[in-house]
């Protein structure tokens, strides 16, 4: 029986570790490789021996695996990526998606739901569970209402709002009027189309603007 190659990375040795160990007790898996950045797992990849798939982390060092993706897609084809995070984010799963992986799972995914996600993307097939799923329809949602971008004084301005500053102290460090930072929040409010500064924190913080 041809085994499903899999190299591993993750900035975490102990979780590296562990989790090679566990798909070791499977004897359909082999694991070639577990790396601790982004960087490194490329210098793997480039020595042309490829594995069928990678389980990358998001948040690692050198280089993250949004990076990595957006290389991979490029220069590395052949090769499936699953995305095993603790962001249980939509917005995260929709850009990984966006950059060809073909699974995501949370951190904490039992044995058997990992065992089969590999198994499915190795036979060519996507993997997302339900819960995962809802996540990325939500943050479908959120994309689907055309917010006109801030320009960079307005995201300046937000962020301070967001700091819990008044508009007075907005202007002090801007070095501008009160009427013309209270003129960027009205114009701010409008575009996020938000009621009140509150709706207007909550909003930004949904879409990722603060």
């Amino acid at each position: 029986m041809s085994k499903i190659k899999i190299v591993i990375a993750d900035d975490h040795q102990l979780f590296r570790d562990g989790l090679a160990a566990l798909l070791s007790t499977q004897n359909d898996f082999e694991i070639m490789a577990s790396v601790g950045d982004g960087k490194e797992l490329l210098k793997v990849l480039e020595q042309g021996d490829l594995p069928h798939i990678v389980l990358l982390d998001l948040s690692m060092p050198e280089m993250d695996g949004f990076a990595v993706l957006n290389v991979a897609r490029k220069q590395f084809r052949d090769v499936r990526f699953v995305i095993i995070s603790m962001h249980e984010d939509g917005l995260y799963v929709a850009k990984c998606v966006r950059a060809g992986a073909f699974a995501y799972l949370l951190k904490n995914t039992d044995d058997q739901e990992l065992f089969d996600a590999l198994r499915q993307v190795y036979q060519g097939n996507k993997y997302f569970d339900d819960h995962i799923k809802d996540l990325m329809i939500q943050n479908m949602a959120l994309e689907g209402n055309e917010i006109k971008p801030l320009s960079d004084r307005e995201s300046e301005v937000l962020n301070y709002v967001a700091q819990g500053k008044t508009t007075k102290e907005i202007a002090s460090i801007l070095f501008v009027s009160t009427r013309t930072v209270e003129t960027h929040r009205m114009n701010m409010m409008k575009k996020l189309e938000v009621q009140n500064t509150a709706e207007l924190i909550r909003k930004a913080t949904q879409l990722r603007l603060i």
